[in-house]
């Protein structure tokens, strides 16, 4: 009976068969989650609005169009694009997911870096979102990139009082080698780099890990007849210079690369086409001793480039 009434009493302290529970209720939960991630927090409402129009609102074209919205799918994937700058808006998170490093990285990355929002997802939405792909739980959402126009290059270089130094790139479809001639561009003092619209590599997760960052300050153009584009180049003065194995003249003996120059690399297999063959002013060659039959665009563009900034020094 006493212990009833012990049971029953109204004084503070812990009850008897209570198992230690109140101590267990001291331990602490660790951080407190993001507002984006707790459930009913007015954030958290927000930004699931927002992540939802952005997957399914197709992206409004501008003067150089844009690109589709891209997923980067998977752990390691989604930490080396937060960790090299990928441009994000939301990273998608499985609720009750196997909280392991790369998912703590990936996560204290996004919060370094802000502007994006943090959404805790079921896994079937992700499924749906993925088309079947193997998320890992983890999947970041890259915006649409946009395009500028082919002649905003050549603006940027008359308004800073110097000639252009432009890089067209024919028929790649490596958006590897896409962010290689973005980064070549970038560090031999170019104005940017022109692209087809169809049939060619744009600007994805993939080109700006490969930039290293430079895809930030180094516009990329998009044509959408690559050689009108030239063409019109050419009639604003700047000579159009084609890379080709068997090209009349070496990039040394160039006196063009000097002056305003956009300089157009073809694919790795195939070379220029046809009628940008035909429309280039010059088809220089690469000296190769080591008697390799071809390079890659962004190892030919970087050769040429150098050229060209040696010239211009």
């Amino acid at each position: 009976m006493a212990a009833n009434n012990r049971r029953m009493s109204g004084k503070k302290g812990a009850q008897v068969g209570s198992g230690g529970q109140r101590r267990r209720g001291l331990e602490g939960k660790g951080p407190t989650p993001p507002a984006e991630m707790r459930k009913g927090h007015k954030k958290n409402r927000v930004a699931t609005a927002k992540a939802k129009q952005s997957v399914r609102r197709p992206a409004p074209r501008g003067r150089g169009g844009k690109s589709a919205s891209e997923l980067v799918v998977g752990r390691n994937p989604v930490y080396e694009a937060l960790r090299e700058g990928v441009p994000a808006t939301t990273l998608y998170v499985q609720q009750f997911i196997d909280n392991d490093e790369r998912v703590r990285e990936a996560l204290q990355l996004a919060a370094e870096r802000g502007g994006i929002h943090l959404m805790e997802a079921p896994r079937p939405e992700l499924d749906r979102m993925t088309n079947g792909l193997n998320h890992q739980g983890l999947v970041l959402q890259v915006p649409p990139y946009e395009y500028a126009h082919p002649e905003d290059l050549a603006a940027a270089a008359a308004d800073a009082g110097v000639d252009p130094l432009i890089v067209a790139l024919d028929g790649v479809t490596d958006p590897r080698n896409l962010g290689a001639v973005v980064r070549s561009v970038s560090a031999f003092g170019g104005h940017g780099v022109v692209v087809p619209e169809r049939r060619a590599a744009g600007m994805t997760a993939g080109a700006w890990k490969t930039s290293a960052g430079t895809a930030a300050r180094t516009p990329v153009a998009r044509a959408t007849n690559l050689t009108r584009a030239l063409e019109s180049y050419k009639k604003a003065g700047i000579a159009v210079v084609g890379l080709a194995a068997d090209g009349e003249v070496e990039i040394g003996e160039l006196d063009a690369l000097g002056g305003p120059v956009v300089i157009v690399v073809g694919s790795e297999g195939k070379g220029l086409s046809r009628l940008v063959g035909e429309t280039c002013d010059f088809r220089v060659r690469i000296p190769m001793p080591g008697g390799a039959e071809s390079l890659n665009a962004g190892v030919a563009a970087g050769i040429v480039l150098y050229e060209a900034a040696r010239r211009r020094v």
